[in-house]
């Protein structure tokens, strides 16, 4: 499989949840912006949304959109837990973390990222989106990952997520419960190795 990825975008999850796997891969980094591959190849040639993350099965075929190739990825490691059992409550949890992550969270960002929205109107966005994590964090309160004691793709997703708050000046430092978490979850090995892959803390 072949993930294709922009350093600490989104794409960042589905990499964490490739390690965690034990699954065989390669990365292809994507420059967004001018839509090309590191190999240099129009991005758009591989897929018509031009997004990360894509990830290129064995086949030739391609899957987009995170909280499925994270799904996915997990689902051909089974034994490893990232993702309960199907048809299973604690994965329609997890599922319903998935969720709430890429449509509360994820799309909230969207706004603070866009120079055509001014100071104003970011303001209103970014104290919806506080809301948003104050109430995460409230749910962090007593157990180490979002659905218990066991990490999983949701897990991969909020770490990522929460990481772009630094990069629009959101504080969520006094969230001791989410602070707690992304601390947890950074020091996992595999996470450790996604990050290093992508250039985000030193090698």
């Amino acid at each position: 499989m072949k993930l294709f990825y922009s350093p600490g975008a989104c794409s960042l999850a589905p990499h964490i949840v490739l390690r965690e796997s034990g699954a065989a891969f390669t990365l292809e980094k994507v420059d967004i912006p001018k839509h090309l591959t590191a190999t240099g190849v129009d991005y758009y040639s591989i897929t018509p949304k031009g997004q990360v993350p894509l990830l290129q099965l064995d086949d030739g075929s391609t899957l987009s959109e995170g909280p499925i190739i994270t799904q996915y990825i997990a689902d051909q490691a089974a034994a490893t837990g990232l993702l309960p059992a199907a048809g299973s409550m604690a994965r329609y949890r997890v599922m319903e973390w998935q969720n709430f992550i890429t449509s509360e969270l994820h799309k909230g960002f969207s706004p603070l990222f866009n120079p055509a929205f001014d100071a104003a109107a970011k303001g209103i966005q970014a104290g919806l989106l506080r809301k948003k994590f104050e109430w995460v964090d409230s749910k962090l309160d007593g157990t180490h990952y979002l659905t218990g004691d066991d990490f999983t793709v949701a897990d991969a997703y909020l770490f990522t997520v929460s990481g772009w708050a630094k990069m629009v000046a959101l504080d969520l430092s006094n969230l001791a419960h989410l602070q707690a978490f992304l601390t947890r979850v950074a020091a996992r090995p595999a996470v450790q190795a996604a990050l290093k892959a992508e250039g985000l803390i030193p090698a």
